[in-house]
This record gives structure tokens, sequence and C-alpha cells, in this order.
């Protein structure tokens, strides 16, 4: 793990599991400040950039705003979703393990901004010491006197609540989350409404990621023009890039948002392994577009990487090195997106599944010309035909594929 003093996750304040360290260092500050002026929080969040980091980029004042303007109601709730189940993300288990109170601080600043009363932390089943450290954190806070002071002032007994999502890929959507937390089948639901206005039981609802509220209390208590600061260019903050593959040092980076994709690779991450050269990148995990060796320079931000027809999703960088085919990496994901289909849309589940089948086809030198076709035709027919971004990520990463590396699947076939 890279880091410099400024930065979020690994200075030595920040890195405690136990309440009474936290807030001997920094922890606190942030929430004092909060309930000092509630009013101050969302506008000290937008004036940060703060933008949702499990993957969409979105303001996050935006949402916080929408919670916030709805009529009083009994309660409201924000999910901190930590449902992490995409191939190289990790960052959310490594907050999570090593620091979780700044990650609780942040979610109790996100209710007092939007007066919930009902937070819950919706966590992978899989990660179960995630669940043994989150659990006894939360055990810390109920009986701390901030408690106290928060629901004295939402008017309301605050809640904490630690529950297990299903493990799937697709339950980490934030429709799909609402459905897991009122106890049904993790089916994504259509929008409008929008969770902010009509989410768990129908109540507004905020659903947030592990890191975007890691970094609330930092933000409160250093400022808005502190936050800016750390990032690069137009960016604002840090960002944990995960990167995994044919590198020397694979692991988590929280590096300034809007670094390159040649630092991470080479200064950070050591460079490929035997000296091999690049040959391509899954940026955001493997639901986003290929970078090839063309783009190092290329800035690693929303921003940046959509105008590269790319995405920073979860901040994930899977490297593959010259020499290493590309079809066997593709048909792994397109089978981990079939499996993880909830088989609520047909043509998701049907196409996912018929996309993944051809490409190991086609990786075991057994694909024919109508195969390839047959693909091309999947990529052009599916997108939009589902409720969530599951079958159009897919896509996203099979025509990536097809438009860089054509000439390979041609040679890959048998006739």
């Amino acid at each position: 793990m890279t880091t410099t003093p400024d930065q979020l996750l690994r200075h030595p304040d920040n890195c405690c599991t136990e309440l009474t360290e936290w807030l001997e260092g920094h922890g606190g500050k942030g929430l004092a400040a909060a309930l000092h002026d509630p009013s101050t929080i969302i506008p000290t969040v937008k004036a940060a950039g703060l933008r949702g980091l499990g993957g969409s980029g979105f303001p996050a004042h935006r949402k916080w705003q929408t919670v916030a303007a709805q009529p009083p109601i009994t309660d409201r709730y924000l999910i901190c979703n930590g449902n992490e189940d995409e191939p190289g993300t990790f960052k959310d288990r490594l907050l999570l393990e090593e620091s979780p109170h700044q990650v609780i601080e942040g979610a109790l600043i996100a209710a007092l901004a939007t007066n919930v009363n009902q937070i819950v932390f919706y966590i992978n089943p899989h990660l179960k010491r995630v669940h043994k450290i989150l659990s006894e954190a939360l055990t810390q806070w109920r009986q701390s006197h901030y408690l106290q002071q928060l629901s004295a002032q939402l008017g309301s007994t605050l809640q904490l609540t630690l529950i297990a999502s299903p493990g799937h890929y697709i339950a980490g959507e934030e429709t799909a989350a609402i459905e897991s937390v009122e106890g049904n089948f993790p089916f994504p639901r259509g929008k409008p409404p929008y969770p902010a206005i009509a989410g768990v039981h129908g109540k507004p609802t905020l659903v947030n990621n592990i890191e975007t509220l890691a970094n609330v209390s930092h933000i409160m208590r250093n400022g808005a023009a502190w936050f800016q600061s750390l990032g690069h260019g137009h960016c604002s903050g840090t960002k944990i890039y995960c990167v995994s593959g044919d590198v020397v040092s694979a692991g988590a980076y929280e590096l300034p948002m809007g670094t390159t994709l040649a630092s991470l690779i080479f200064q950070q991450a050591g460079g490929l392994r035997d000296n091999r050269r690049l040959k391509a990148v899954f940026t955001g995990g493997p639901s986003s577009s290929i970078l090839r060796a063309d783009a190092l320079a290329v800035a690693l931000d929303f921003d940046s990487l959509a105008q590269h027809q790319a995405a920073l999703g979860t901040g994930a960088m899977i490297v593959v090195a010259e020499g290493s085919p590309i079809i066997p990496h593709i048909a792994q994901y397109l089978d981990f997106f079939a499996r993880a289909s909830c088989g609520q849309c047909p043509p998701c589940t049907s196409g996912t599944r018929e996309m993944a089948l051809l490409t190991k086809k086609i990786a075991a030198g057994e694909g024919c010309a109508g195969d390839l076709k047959s693909l091309i035709s999947l990529s052009e027919m599916l997108p939009g035909s589902g409720r969530c971004h599951l079958v159009d990520g897919a896509v996203t990463l099979l025509k990536s594929s097809l438009d860089h590396f054509r000439l390979e699947y041609q040679q890959a076939l048998s006739s």
C-alpha cells in the first residue's frame, strides 16, 4: 500500500479497530464539526467534489440533498454498501478490516445530513473477518455518547444494523440491495421511483459505497479545499486502486485521484512480471472497456476514462501482459456475469450465458466463423435489455475485446 501522510486509509491515526484509539487521534473531530452545524455538511461535501466511489462516480451531495429534501417521515435509511463481489475488487474489505471507525463516522455524518435514523451496513457474507471486526466496532459506537447526541439531534433513536448481503454480484446494485434489506431476493427494481425518494419499505433511502463514506469525516475535519487539493488536475481526493494480474506487486494503492495508468502500473505496482510488455488493462474491473498499452498516459478518474470509452468503476485494474491470450480472460469474466445474472430479465440471463459459452468455445480453439458472428450479433442486440447494468457491462467488455483484439479472435477459430 503506497500512501503519503495526507492520504486517508493508511494514516497512522486511521489504522485502528478500537474506538478509543480512533478518538485519541483525529477521530470524532469530523463528527463534532458536523454536530456543531449540521447545515454545513451537504454544502461542504458538494464543495469538496466527493463522488460515489462504488462505480458510478455520481456526485455524492446530489443523493444526499434529495433524501434530505423529503417530507418528514418516521424512518429514513442509509445502506452502507459493502457487497463487493466483482473480480479484482477488494478495497471495501481492506477499509473495513483496517479502519472501520472512519467508515462508521462517515455514515453517522451522512445520517445527520439527511435525517436518517436507520443505518444498515450491508456486507458480503464471505467477508467473515470484516463481519467480526465491524460488529465489534458498531457495539463500541452504540456504547458511546455520540449516538445519544445524534439521536437527540435527529429527534429519533439512531439504529446501527449489520446484515449480510446475499453475496451475489447483482446484490450490490442499489435497488437490489434495498430488496435484500427488506428480506426479499435481490431482484433489481425499475426506476423511477429512485431510492432517495422511495427505497426500503417505501421510505427515503441513501445508498453509498464504503469507500465513499470513508472520506466524509476527513472532509468535515479538514474542509473542502483540503480534499480538492489531494487530487491531480481537475480531480478531488484520493482513490484506492486495486491492481492485480501480471504485475510484480499486486495490491491496493491509495493515490491521488487522476493518477496515470503508467504511474500506477510501473511506479507503484513495480511493472510487469518477467519484464514483459503491457498488452491490456481491464479498468474498473471486468465490466468496462479494455485499455491497450497506447493508453498508458490516461488519468485514472471518472471523466478522463470516459473520454477513452472506459470507466473507473470500483478502481480495479486487472493487468494483462503480452504473450497472454485475451480471449480466456473474456470467457472467464463473461462466465462470471452469466452466473451472476439474477434471472429476472430473460435477455440478460440467456444472453450472458450464450456469450460465455461462445467465448469459451473460441478460447478452446473449437469455435468457427459462425460463432464469432453470433458473438458480434449478441453484442449489438443485448444492450439495454435488462433492468440493471449487468448485461450492459458484459456487452461492454465483449465489444471492447472485439474492437481491440478482433485479429486474435479470428486466429483462434478452428475453421
